[in-house]
Parts: structure tokens; sequence; C-alpha cells
């Protein structure tokens, strides 16, 4: 009766059931016994506009209440709270019989709901809406068992004896299938098995409870094959028809070890079950809190589903297990933007294949960590890091495009406290200098190095460079040649490359591309790929809109044409280009240009390294991480059995960065207050 009073009132309108979770799955205490006023209330609401409840969509509705931690790291928030390793062991050693949970306790999975897995399980059969199809056998099966037997327990095989009722496919095949896709995906909390191999070690008893569907057997093997041994016995709710949730399981338990209750202790994750019903059996208890109901405030939700199911549960276990606390600049590499640089160079993988690409090139310096999941993820393929920036492109194409030289060289420093010496060493003309002052005096101007660029004194500074622009471009010559060897070598024998940036203009790859075709004469076709466009937000929103129409120029995210509704998001206005810059940092030095040898050969030219040097390799080590445990669950990204799950939509990549950009971008500011992220030409 309780589950058919729950589907009534929670499960038969998506609007209802999203809005009871979003305040029920964060209550305690009386908010618990507030939320079902809550759910009759919406229920009311619901009765009252005829079923037309009205739904907020979008990141106002899912990322509302997702108020990031500010002062310290998500994990470091969890292992303040809770019991490390050492802190567990201690406490569970006393007693003379520890008992585990299984899922969520000892075991994980790369999801953050179970039954994600099923959607997986779907595409191996081939089965339209199995995930469906799977539940509403399950909660058929434990109908009809309460309808018989007076419990909701229910056997494996009566799930699938269900299912095959509905679905082609027998049902020894069917909890054939289901049984190898959980060996294959579960895996041991590293938190849990380091406190269970220490207790293991000290020669305690342990045994596992759980109320769990799958047979006693296999869970043995799931738990054997993920390396937890030398437990003493598995109690499940299967076997018995009882359960920890009514209480039952437990005096099995006590009953069969002949143990009084004070001389053990249960841990668990689920608070009803794990906690409080065995508390009142008088059994002890240690609370592992739910690492994907904890973190729930703060996930993405506006995202795909088998996509998204994934991304809350790798990061979630990593996290939140509790085995480490990590810095927030590793937290915002593995949390942000994990997902987007894998999802970025599984985009520019296709794009490969698909159009016969020779060589990849990863533009310094957002390339850097960019080519390193490349090559993590296709290792046979042909990449290169090739340095180029925006200074560098300003000069070599001074000659061809003289409006975006004094654009960026001069322009953009108005009013900045940049001294006009400054300005003039940036240019790399600092030698014209004493001419300039020549030709501001005759126009009754006194300018000295020491004074600041301002609107009154740029349009002198233009009009004498555009009176000696020969001269000017003279100082570009040499550094000219010098690149052009540099590409060159590059470049190699390849006809056809991609040069890969973050964007937003896409003038690096498009300078070059340029350059390749009408100044150096290299025989290579380039198409630039960019992370994202210009958006509605900038003066120039459609600079690059040519490009992309022809496909000289691809954009992953967003752009005019794709993902319109981020595009219009991502506002630059609000910084939303330094915080994605910032994923992409990088600890090696600026490259400011190239340099001609005596003989004849290319010199790379450096400046500067950006600030926080720890912080720069602790996002790449967040990202790369991520990486990593991603691959370790889905095995290869080119031809894997489960590659399909880098098919990570530009939408997905950027979803996790609209839930930091929640709250006036209160995260996003305090990331960059960590760091002195240098985006202009220098």
């Amino acid at each position: 009766m309780k589950l058919v009073v729950y589907n009534f009132l929670v499960n038969r309108h998506s609007g209802i059931r999203q809005k009871y979770h979003n305040y029920h799955d964060r209550a305690h205490g009386y908010k618990n016994i507030l939320s079902w006023f809550y759910l009759i209330v919406l229920n009311v609401i619901c009765l009252f506009t005829l079923g037309r409840y009205p739904e907020k969509t979008g990141s106002e509705q899912n990322n509302k209440h997702k108020r990031l931690p500010l002062d310290m790291s998500e994990s470091m928030v969890r292992v303040n709270k809770y019991q490390n390793v050492d802190e567990m062991y201690k406490e569970l050693v006393q007693f003379d019989v520890i008992s585990f949970d299984i899922f969520d306790t000892l075991i994980f999975r790369p999801f953050s709901e179970p039954t994600d897995l099923f959607y997986l399980i779907g595409d191996q059969i081939g089965i339209l809406d199995f995930n469906r199809l799977r539940q509403n056998a399950e909660y058929n099966a434990r109908v009809e068992n309460f309808s018989s037997k007076g419990t909701y327990e229910v056997g494996f095989k009566h799930i699938w004896t269900r299912l095959s009722e509905m679905i082609d496919i027998s049902v020894e095949n069917g909890m054939k299938l289901e049984q190898e896709y959980e060996l294959r995906f579960c895996y041991a909390n590293p938190f849990m098995k380091q406190v269970f191999t220490k207790l293991i070690k000290a020669g305690k008893k342990i045994i596992i409870t759980s109320d769990m569907y799958l047979p006693k057997n296999f869970l043995e093997k799931l738990l054997t094959e993920n390396g937890y041994t030398g437990f003493s016995k598995i109690y499940v709710s299967c076997e018995y028809c009882k359960s920890k949730s009514d209480g039952l399981l437990y005096d099995v338990v006590l009953d069969d070890l002949k143990i009084s209750a004070d001389k053990i202790i249960h841990v668990g994750d689920n608070l009803h079950s794990d906690v409080k019903v065995p508390k009142k059996k008088g059994i002890s208890t240690c609370y592992y809190p739910n690492v994907n109901k904890y973190s729930k405030d703060f996930r993405a939700n506006e995202i795909s589903s088998i996509v998204g199911g994934a991304y809350r549960g790798i990061v979630n276990n990593h996290i939140y297990c509790g085995l480490a606390g990590y810095s927030r600049e590793y937290e915002y590499g593995y949390i942000y933007g994990g997902l987007f640089a894998m999802g970025y160079c599984c985009f520019i993988h296709d794009y490969v294949k698909k159009n016969n690409i020779d060589k990849v090139l990863f533009l310094s310096r957002d390339g850097d960590i960019l080519k390193k999941v490349y090559d993590k993820l296709f290792p046979d393929e042909a990449t290169e890091y090739a340095y180029w920036s925006r200074k560098a492109a300003t000069k070599l194409m001074a000659e061809s495009n003289r409006y975006d030289f004094f654009r960026r060289m001069l322009y953009h420093k108005v009013n900045q406290m940049i001294t006009i010496g400054n300005i003039f060493e940036s240019m790399e003309l600092s030698d014209l200098f004493e001419d300039f002052q020549k030709y501001a005096g005759n126009i009754n101007n006194q300018i000295s190095k020491t004074d600041v660029l301002t609107n009154d004194n740029v349009k002198i500074i233009e009009s004498f460079l555009k009176q000696n622009w020969k001269n000017v471009l003279k100082f570009y010559e040499n550094e000219h040649k010098a690149a052009k060897i540099y590409y060159n070598s590059v470049v190699c024998c390849a006809k056809k490359v991609v040069a890969v940036d973050i964007g937003w203009a896409g003038s690096g790859a498009m300078s070059l591309r340029y350059l390749f075709e009408n100044i150096w004469h290299i025989d290579c076709e380039l198409v630039g790929i960019i992370a994202g466009t210009n958006t509605v937000h900038n003066g120039e929103p459609d600079s690059s809109d040519s490009f992309l129409q022809s496909k000289k120029l691809v954009s992953y995210l967003y752009s005019f044409a794709d993902n319109r509704s981020i595009m219009k998001q991502h506002d630059l206005n609000k910084d939303y280009n330094i915080y994605w810059e910032l994923l992409l940092s990088s600890p090696t030095p600026q490259f400011v240009g190239f340099e001609l040898m005596d003989d004849g050969n290319y010199k790379l030219r450096f400046g500067k390294q950006d600030a926080n040097q720890n912080g720069i390799n602790d996002i790449q080590s967040g990202i790369l991480d991520f990486v990593d445990d991603y691959h370790a669950h889905f095995g290869s990204a080119a031809d894997g059995e489960f590659s399909y799950m880098y098919n990570i939509s530009g939408s997905d990549a950027y979803a996790p960065m609209l839930v930091a950009a929640e709250h006036d971008e209160r995260y996003l500011k305090m990331i960059n207050s960590l760091f002195d992220l240098q985006v202009n030409v220098n």
C-alpha cells in the first residue's frame, strides 16, 4: 500500500517528482515529516491546475540549490566532517563482529544511480526503454511478493521472470547478462578497502549484511573479485525474505551468530536501514554517508541521462569516498574540466577520422593539457604541441590585418595603467620610441616612457605607426622567416592538419591558416577547431561566422548554429572566457614569438610563467585523473566495447560549468582569485 500511495502522489507527475525530491532528499529530522506535507500541497496544486503543473526547466530549476563551498574544497568538507580510515578502524576494531553493507559502502558503481547500469544493458539487448522495463519488472515482482508473502523482498529470478514476459529474452540469459555487467562495472570503494583490510589483518570477524535481490553466491564472487576476502558469511535479504529496513534481517544475524547486540557493529550508507533500525535492536552503527546523496546539491542535472549518470558517479565516488582531501584547484580540474577536456578531445578525434586529417596541432598554451588528454585516449595518432599565441599572431598578421594589430596592441590596453614604454616594448618596437617622441613633440605633445596609455595619446601612437608602417613591418620580417621554418618542421609531410585552441573568435587558428596560404606558402590545408565561439555578449558576435559556415573553423561547445542556449549563457562580461581558459592553463611560460638565428635556424622566445604554478599543476592533475578514472571504467575511447560512452556532446561538457556559475559566479570568482591569469596580448 505504501508503494501504491507513493507512486500515486510522487511518480505520476514529473514536476511533482522533481520538486518533491529536491526538498525531501535534503531533509533531515522534522523536515522529513514536512516533506510529506509539501508533497500533499504539490498534489493539490496539480489538481486545481488540471495537471498542468508549472515546471521550471533548465539550470534555474535544477541548479538553484547548488551552493558550492567556497572556503575549502568539497573533499575537505567531507574529510573534516567524517572519520578517516584510521579513525573508523579504531572504532570498529573494538567489536567482536563487524557487519558491512555492500553497495555504496564496500562496492561502488561508476554511476550516480544503480539503475543507470540498465541503460548499458538495454543497448546490449537492443530493446528500447529497457531501463524503465527493468525497474517496472522489479516493482511488479515486489508487489506480488508482498501480496503472497507479506514482504517486498524479492529474488533475482523472480524479477527476470516478470521481465521475460515483457521482452524476448530468457530468464537465464537475462540474469547472466545483468550479472556480467555488474561484475564488469562494480569496483571496490578504496576507502572501505583499506578499512576492511586492516580489520582482516587484526583477525576480526567480518560479515556482510545487505538488502539485495542478487543471490548470495554472486555477491560472494563480486566481493572476492574486488579484493574483499576473509569475511565469514553473507546475509542477503532475498535469501531470507527479511530485510534490514524492517529489522528482521538483523534478528537473523543475531540468532545465527548467537551473539548479543552489544558485541556487533554495522557499517552502511543508508540512514534508515543501516543506522536507525539496527540501533533499535541495540546494535552499534557506523554511518558512512552515501557519496551520491551527500553530493546531490553539487552535481549537474542538466546533462544527458547516461553520460550524466557516469559523470556524477565517477566524480562523487572519487571526491566523497573520504580517502583523501584535494585542493580547490584540483577539484576545479577534476569536477569541471575533466568531462570537458575528454569530450573535446573525443570531438577532435571524431573530426580527424571523418576528414582524413594527417596531424593534430595543439596550440600553446591552451593545448598543453588537451594534448596530454588526447595522447592518453588516442596514443597512436600524430599530434604535436605547436607554439603560437595571440601576441605572435598579432605581430605576424600586422601586414595583412592592420586593424587587428592596433586593436590588440593598443586599444585593448587603453586606461589599464600600462605605460607607453611598455606598449612599445610589447610590440617589440622600442627602437622606434625616440622617433615617436620627436613625432609627438612636433604636434605639441610631450610624451615619455612612463606616461600611461590613455584615450588621448593612443591615437597619436596609432598615427605615428601608420606613417612609419614600412619600418614597423621590417621589425617583423625575420620573425616571419623563423616562424615559417618552424611550422614547416611542425607540419612536415602532412597535407591536412587541424589547429586546436580554446576559442573564441578562432583568430589563432585562422591567422595560421592565412599565413600558411598567403604569406608562408606552406602546402598544407589547416582547419581550426575551437571549444567555443564568440557569443551574443561580444561586440563582434559573428566575426567568425563565415569560417564556421565554410567549415574552415569548427566549434565544439556551441556556436550560432549549435547549442544556442549555451551561447546565450556564456557571457564574457562575467569573465566566462577567463574561467574556461583557466581550466586549460599551463605551467609552461608564455610564448612571445620566434627569432631567426644567424645560422638560419629558428629560436622560440618565451616570457614569464603564470602565478600559482602549483595550482595550475593541480588543475591539470585533476583533469588527467578524471580521464584516467573514466577510462578505467569504460575502456578504450577509440575501439572499446563501451566507446559510445565517450560520445560527450558540447551541452554535456558545458553542464558542470553551469553549476559552477550559479549564485552570481561566486565559486568561479573564488577559483579565479587564486590565480593571476594573463589573457590579453602582452
